[in-house]
């Protein structure tokens, strides 16, 4: 987890739990300001702040060790998807949904996989079997990220989608399935707001489609690797990455050229099921 991932996540426990702003910010011996400036992801909370806080809110002692342990990684603004594990993967999911309401403007490329907002239920399962995780918690994950696709139709936001064409016929899921998630993407890319373009094969490329990351709102990245997402704030690293997309998302394919050829590759996916 990252400042702001922790501040959305103390929030959202403190509102659960049904207590007020000052009388927790109180009982963890701490201003109201400075509670406010956590949640808010103003200020960084150090291990100590963050023990105090959950004390105050009366969690369970796991969850208070879980999150003071993200406390202290998110000092290197990296975090280990075992330690997400740990806390839950659904609360990743939560965290990102109180990201992605308090921004403006979302860049996501993906070379890999079809960007999480845009996944059916059936690719959302897909893709949560290579962790491992019990049935309950792969529930209660596929349930917070389809709540958080509520922000596609957020029309006072901009959400710009740049996917290369392997991420269309990667076999995560059976063809018919398959077929279902490209028929969600070509539907979603008709909201005024939402902009999906798909980089093709056939274009000579001038960069190298290394890894995925978001851009929100031209301050943070976040970048996913094998072992850990990575948040990215200086201004100057950020603008690399602005610069990526950019360059991606000019040799695209958009509107009804990007809906042609996801139509051609459902196509495909459907004669193959149709094939005794």
């Amino acid at each position: 987890m990252n400042r702001a991932q922790i501040g959305a996540a103390l929030r959202a426990l403190r509102m659960a739990s049904g207590k007020e702003a000052k009388a927790v910010a109180r009982s963890a011996l701490m201003s109201p300001s400075k509670l406010s400036k956590i949640e808010n992801a103003k200020l960084a909370p150090s291990a100590t702040d963050v023990e105090r806080i959950l004390t105050a809110i009366g969690v369970s002692d796991e969850v208070k060790a879980a999150y003071t342990e993200a406390a202290r990684a998110s000092a290197t603004e990296a975090t280990a998807w075992r330690l997400l594990k740990r806390i839950g993967v659904h609360k990743g999911q939560q965290a990102a949904k109180a990201l992605e309401t308090q921004m403006s403007t979302l860049r996501l490329f993906q070379p890999a996989l079809v960007p999480g907002l845009l996944q059916t239920p059936e690719y959302i399962r897909a893709v949560l079997k290579r962790h491992n995780l019990s049935e309950d918690a792969v529930t209660r994950t596929i349930n917070g990220r389809l709540e958080r696709q509520a922000v596609l139709y957020d029309s006072t936001k901009s959400l710009q989608f740049v996917i290369t064409e392997p991420v269309l016929r990667w076999r995560i899921i059976p063809p018919q399935m398959m077929a279902a998630q490209l028929d969600r993407i070509a539907s979603i890319s008709r909201l005024s707001h939402v902009d999906i373009r798909v980089v093709p094969l056939a274009v000579q490329q001038r960069d190298i489609a290394n890894h995925a990351f978001v851009i929100r709102d031209d301050h943070m990245v976040t970048i996913e690797t094998v072992h850990a997402e990575i948040v990215v704030t200086d201004p100057r690293d950020v603008g690399l990455y602005v610069g990526k997309f950019d360059g991606f998302a000019a040799v695209a394919l958009s509107g009804d050229r990007m809906r042609g050829l996801l139509e051609d590759i459902r196509n495909d996916f459907l004669r193959e099921q149709e094939t005794p």
